[in-house]
């Protein structure tokens, strides 16, 4: 069984985690903000170390693909392809939304349909929903929530949303005894990317290290600065 290093920065803060023979070894969720390019290598450095291992005894780097904030998938990505690059490894990527729903999943019912949301601009979300397997019921999308989100799926089943998009979600589904939302907030982390991904290594699904590029979903907005007027 591998040893594998996990990296989430998909949204604020960044997190590393160690696993082997499928085990956790070691995990590190930083919460701080804007901390991901400070602090992400001295985390893979330090998680690495106090394992008792090298960074050339891995023997696959698995990354947080995205959605999630254009910057951090950035970040994250390009660590792992250096680190790919450097020692020789495969690349495994994990889908964001999915590592999160895992967080979830354990701690309901069959019943339950599960449905990550990560804060895009104004009322929209980057989302998807799953069941108690992590099989796939909606694709991942950039969705625009409204009192019609989402409406048949709660009219049949509960469904728990999480993330840090959920609260634009409570005060829509505020009457509806199917929505729900759990006290704990869920943030992205490494820890169950490396779940994910050690189940992707046995499989020997691996991605091109040249070519992979991060899961944005949507294209970077940005805005053009006003002309100063003299």
């Amino acid at each position: 069984m591998p040893l594998l290093l996990s990296i989430d920065t998909s949204t604020r803060g960044c997190s590393v985690a160690l696993h082997q023979n499928g085990q956790l070894v070691v995990n590190y969720d930083l919460l701080a903000e804007k901390s991901s390019s400070g602090m992400l290598t001295t985390l893979i450095g330090n998680a690495v170390e106090h394992a008792g291992f090298e960074l050339a005894e891995v023997d696959a780097f698995a990354v947080a693909q995205g959605p999630g904030s254009y910057t951090g998938l950035r970040i994250a990505v390009s660590t792992a392809k250096g680190l790919c690059f450097a020692l020789e490894k495969p690349l495994i990527a994990v889908n964001t939304l999915e590592a999160l729903a895992l967080q979830v999943s354990s701690f309901y019912s069959d019943n339950y349909l599960f449905c990550p949301l990560l804060d895009a601009r104004r009322m929209e979300v980057y989302c998807a929903l799953f069941d108690k397997n992590l099989n796939s019921v909606e694709p991942t999308q950039a969705k625009i929530m409204d009192a019609d989100s989402f409406k048949e799926v709660l009219a049949k089943q509960p469904v728990v949303f999480f993330g840090d998009g959920a609260a634009k979600c409570e005060s829509i589904f505020e009457t509806n005894s199917n929505a729900v939302f759990p006290e704990i907030f869920v943030y992205p982390s490494a820890r169950t990317v490396g779940q994910l991904a050690t189940v992707l290594f046995e499989n020997q699904q691996f991605e091109d290290v040249v070519t992979f590029e991060p899961y944005y979903l949507k294209d970077f907005m940005t805005t053009t600065p006003k002309k100063r007027v003299l």
